[in-house]
């Protein structure tokens, strides 16, 4: 499967000068957090495919008004095109006091949630994140340091992929290891067609 992920800033590419045949085979969109929801809705609109997304740190707007025509996933599975996706929105604080800014300790619990329906679902394949996984393609500062709770996830389910965001590429991250396990790890940041 096809699958196009996009996070963290909106792409003039896909925007502003929109093809169709540059998407061809796209089946499923994937968005990490921290995009407009305009932009959100435009992908809906022009790739008739489902839309799935997480909401990142600078989405509390999602809140009283979600984007349309968009599924959010945060802290569930969703079973889409025979595959169990789910995710887990967010980025870690050190002292959490906006929507969508965690802790570890509140991630785990969250995750541990999560434990449940991805075993009811049978499996994982796709994990969604706003944030990356510790060690995992995080940043230096600690407002962007990946989760060890998504790694835990990983472990447990070995998912084909995980997708997430937060690490915008201008920070001049460098050092995100493509594989974890058995787990292909893409930095959705802007936009990436992956194939499942």
């Amino acid at each position: 499967m096809k699958i196009l992920a996009v996070s963290d800033e909106e792409s003039p590419f896909i925007w502003d000068y929109f093809d169709r045949s540059a998407f061809e085979g796209v089946e499923l969109v994937l968005s990490c957090g921290d995009l407009h929801r305009d932009y959100l809705e435009f992908l809906a609109t022009m790739l008739p495919v489902p839309l799935l997304y997480v909401p990142g740190n600078h989405d509390r707007r999602f809140i009283a008004d979600p984007p349309g025509g968009c599924v959010n996933i945060d802290g569930r599975v969703e079973c889409c095109k025979g595959l169990r996706v789910c995710g887990l929105g967010g980025c870690k604080s050190l002292n959490p006091r906006a929507a969508y800014e965690y802790s570890e300790p509140v991630m785990q619990r969250r995750a541990q949630k999560l434990r449940r329906a991805i075993s009811r679902a049978g499996g994982l394949d796709i994990l969604v994140t706003h944030a990356p996984a510790e060690g995992l393609g995080d940043g230096k500062d600690a407002f962007h340091q990946g989760f060890a709770a998504f790694r835990g996830l990983m472990e447990e389910f070995q998912p084909k992929l995980h997708v997430f965001g937060h690490q915008h590429r201008r920070y001049g991250l460098t050092d995100t290891p493509e594989m974890a396990g058995g787990t292909r790890l893409v930095n959705a940041c802007g936009y990436k067609i992956v194939t499942v």
